[in-house]
C-alpha cells in the first residue's frame, strides 16, 4: 500500500526521480518507499525521513502542505506509478532494442547474490557446455534443423529477436560436431563491423566469404586476388576436402545485415558441386528483418527465397516458468526460494506489449507482441533481484518487477 508522501509529491508536481536525486538514493528505492512502504537497510529509515522532510521544506516551505502522517499508509490511488507495461503502446508492431530499455545488460550485484544465497549469477550468459543450454520443444526443433543442415546439406535461415538464443544454438552445433567427432567443417566468416551498405559500415562480399572458405578448408593454399580465380581455388579446395570424407557448412551471423548482392551470391555458393553432391550447406542467422527480406513476395531475392527454408525462434511465453526453474536449478535453487507466486506473471506482463494504437478488441492477447526472450528475461529478473536486495525484501514479487 502507498504512503501519504506519494500523494504529496503528486499534488506539488515533484517526480520520484527528482526527489530521489535530491536525497541521494535511487529512483527504484524511493518508489519502493512510496508505493509499498518498503524502506532500504541503507541509508536507515530515520536518516531518509530527515532527508525527505528537509527537502520538502526547502521546496514547499512550512505552510503549503500537510506533513502529518507523511509516512503512513493510505488507501488512495497511486500517483507517479508506472503504468502497467503490458498495455503500453509502442511505436510499431516490431519492437526494437531502442524501444525497450530492459535489453540493457544487467547482472546481479554482490549484495543481491548474498541476499538470496546465490554463489554465482544464474542469469548470466555463462554457457559452458550443452547441459547449460535451455531446450524447449521449439528450441529443440530449430537446433535439430541446424544440425541436420550442417550434417546432410541444405540452405536454412534461423530468425529471431535479439537475445533469442540464435548464436548460442550455432555455438552448440559446433560443440556437438567436436563432441561427436564428426567430419564437418564449420566456416563462419567474421562479421565485425558488417552492414548492408558502405555508408554505415563494411559490407561482407562474396570475396570475403571465399577467403573464409580457403582459410578454413585449405589454410596453406595461396589466395588469388581476382574473384574468378579465388572462386575456382575455393571450389577445388572444397572438392578435395569432400573427397577426403568431409562435409562443409557456411554459417553467416547477423545475416539481416547482408547486402542484397551478397544474399543473391549465396545461390552460387549453394550450387558448388562435385557431380550431384553439393559441397556447401548454408545457415543464415539473423533478426526478424531477415525473414522479411526472404519473403516470397520480394522479387529481388526470389532465387534465394525459393531455395532457403526459414525457421524462427519464438519467445518463451508459456515456457517462462520452465526456463527460470532451469536457470536456478543449475545453482541448486528452486524458484519458490526466490520468487513470490505472482512474480513471474508480472515478468510475462512486463515483457508483453500491445502494438501502437491498439485498444479494445485490437488489444487482445493474440495481437500482442512478446519480448519474452532469454536476454530480456535475464535482464529484467536480475534487475528485480537487485532491487529486492536493496529494499531488503525476502523474495521478488510482482510489485518489485514492475518497479525495475
Amino acid at each position: 500500500m502507498a504512503i501519504k508522501l506519494k500523494a504529496v509529491l503528486a499534488e506539488h508536481g515533484i517526480s520520484l526521480a527528482e526527489l530521489a536525486r535530491s536525497i541521494d538514493i535511487s529512483r527504484p528505492t524511493l518508489s519502493g518507499i512510496c508505493n509499498h512502504g518498503q524502506w532500504p537497510k541503507h541509508p536507515a529509515k530515520d536518516v531518509l525521513v530527515v532527508r525527505i522532510m528537509d527537502e520538502l521544506i526547502a521546496r514547499l516551505g512550512h505552510e503549503d502542505w500537510d506533513a502529518d502522517g507523511l509516512f503512513e499508509e493510505v488507501a488512495d490511488e497511486r500517483c507517479n506509478a508506472r503504468q502497467p507495461v503490458d498495455i503500453a503502446p509502442v511505436k510499431t508492431g516490431a519492437i526494437s532494442e531502442e524501444d525497450f530499455m530492459l535489453l540493457r545488460k544487467q547482472g546481479l550485484t554482490p549484495a543481491a547474490k548474498k541476499h538470496f544465497g546465490l554463489f554465482r549469477d544464474p542469469f548470466a550468459d555463462d554457457v559452458q557446455e550443452t547441459d547449460d543450454v535451455f531446450v524447449s520443444p521449439d528450441i529443440r526443433y530449430v537446433r535439430e534443423a541446424m544440425f541436420q543442415t550442417a550434417r546432410h546439406g541444405g540452405f536454412l535461415a534461423v530468425c529471431g529477436e535479439s537475445g533469442a538464443g540464435k548464436s548460442t544454438l550455432a555455438d552448440d552445433i559446433e560443440d556437438r560436431i567436436v563432441r561427436e567427432e564428426l567430419s564437418i567443417t564449420i566456416i563462419r566468416p567474421y562479421v565485425v563491423g558488417m552492414e548492408g551498405d558502405d555508408t554505415k559500415g563494411k559490407r561482407l562480399k562474396a570475396g570475403a566469404i571465399l577467403d573464409a572458405i580457403l582459410r578454413k578448408v585449405a589454410p596453406s593454399s595461396p589466395r588469388p586476388s581476382d574473384l574468378q580465380n579465388k572462386t575456382a581455388r575455393a571450389h577445388d579446395a572444397l572438392i578435395a576436402s569432400h573427397q577426403a570424407g568431409n562435409r562443409h557448412c557456411l554459417i553467416l551471423d547477423e545475416a539481416h545485415r547482408l547486402a542484397p548482392p551478397t544474399l543473391k551470391h549465396l545461390k552460387g555458393f549453394y550450387e558448388l558441386k562435385l557431380g550431384h553432391a553439393k559441397l556447401l550447406s548454408i545457415i543464415l542467422i539473423g533478426q526478424p528483418e531477415l525473414r522479411m527480406r526472404l519473403d516470397e513476395r520480394n522479387p529481388e531475392l526470389r532465387e534465394v527465397t525459393q531455395r532457403c527454408e526459414v525457421v524462427e525462434l519464438p519467445p518463451l511465453d508459456a515456457r517462462l516458468e520452465e526456463y527460470v526453474a532451469f536457470k536456478l536449478k543449475r545453482i541448486g535453487k528452486e524458484p519458490a526460494e526466490v520468487f513470490e507466486p505472482d512474480a513471474l506473471d508480472a515478468v510475462r506482463a512486463r515483457l508483453t506489449f500491445a502494438p501502437a494504437g491498439a485498444s479494445g478488441r485490437s488489444a487482445r492477447a493474440a495481437d500482442r507482441v512478446s519480448l519474452l526472450y532469454p536476454l530480456a528475461v535475464n535482464n529484467l529478473i536480475s534487475g528485480a533481484l537487485n532491487l529486492a536486495a536493496e529494499l531488503g525484501a525476502p523474495k521478488v514479487n510482482a510489485d518489485l518487477v514492475k518497479e525495475v
